[in-house]
């Protein structure tokens, strides 16, 4: 009876813990913070100082640590988010941009614009561990594919996405785009890459099979932001000139449904059940929070200045 009388609150603290809400983690590079949003209650819990100028942003799969470019200082920072504290720093090349992460965890990949490459980083070891040179001109973003093969790279000033091979470490294709290609988001099976392109307002649907443009879709002004839903039926994009997020339907590949957030936004990201999404909103300082199934903005989050992006996991 006594046994039972333990077990009993850790099996409910395990199921709670099982249950949480994730924490949304905001770089802004204008106050060189990390803000971090409770996703149950959208509020701010919390402000990690993240050198001069964070962007791209991945959380560890354990939710441990989070990974941040810091662009003019050249460096990768690592923050633990337990103590909420610097936990080292690795050397990366003269401006670093996006950032992704493997889907096995093992890998942080950080585009450098002014060098034409991608660094991966050995999350095991924490050291820099090889880069990649690619064709395309100022690269902006990197994102692996869902089964972790490959890298697409949006190539920024290049109009063009660049295809890392990650078991052979080089550059295996590039597939042209329309003008200024930033974010890149994966359908769930890894058939499809979206990208969009910001000076054209198009997003482009790549066929990673064949490696050519499948469609081209009209959005709004000054797409840049992409985020897949987890069933991979809706497709986000942020429109940084007309102040929305389009959603587009991406088995008729019409574009549904648009929602006002707020000013510049920028990259995005989903909560793991696809209910919620996250719109860094850089002119606004803040973070606008969407109902998916409503289609409707629910509030908009007050962070630092400049917020470039969301990570969740």
């Amino acid at each position: 009876m006594l046994i039972r009388n333990l077990l009993a609150p850790l099996a409910l603290l395990l199921v709670n813990s099982a249950w949480a809400a994730p924490f949304a983690y905001v770089p802004n590079e204008g106050s060189g913070t990390l803000s971090v949003i409770d996703t149950a209650t959208d509020q701010v819990v919390g402000e990690i100082k993240a050198g001069t100028k964070p962007r791209g942003t991945v959380i560890s799969l354990d939710g441990s640590r989070a990974y941040v470019s810091d662009q003019p200082n050249n460096r990768l920072l690592m923050l633990d988010l337990k103590t909420r504290q610097p936990a080292g720093q690795i050397a990366l090349g003269e401006s670093p941009e996006g950032l992704g992460l493997s889907p096995d965890g093992r890998w942080v990949v950080a585009a450098i614009e002014e060098s034409k490459e991608v660094v991966f980083v050995d999350t095991r070891s924490q050291t820099k561990a090889f880069v990649v040179a690619v064709k395309g001109k100022n690269p902006e973003h990197a994102v692996f594919s869902p089964d972790g093969a490959q890298v697409f790279v949006s190539a920024e000033e290049g109009e063009a996405v660049d295809v890392i091979d990650v078991a052979t470490r080089r550059q295996i294709g590039q597939v042209p785009v329309g003008a200024r290609p930033r974010g890149i988001g994966f359908s769930p099976d890894g058939a499809r890459a979206y990208v969009a392109a910001e000076n054209s307002s198009e997003v482009y649907v790549i066929d990673r099979a064949s490696l050519t443009v499948a469609a081209k879709i009209p959005a709004g002004l000054r797409a840049n932001g992409i985020a897949v839903s987890p069933d991979g039926l809706q497709v986000y994009i942020s429109n940084g000139g007309a102040a929305s997020v389009s959603v587009l339907d991406a088995r008729t590949l019409q574009i549904v449904a648009t929602i006002a957030v707020g000013q510049r936004p920028w990259n995005m990201a989903l909560t793991p059940d696809g209910r919620k999404l996250y719109v860094a909103c850089g002119r606004s300082g803040a973070v606008s929070v969407v109902d998916t199934e409503t289609r409707a903005k629910l509030s908009d989050i007050a962070v630092g200045k400049l917020p470039w992006g969301v990570a969740i996991r």
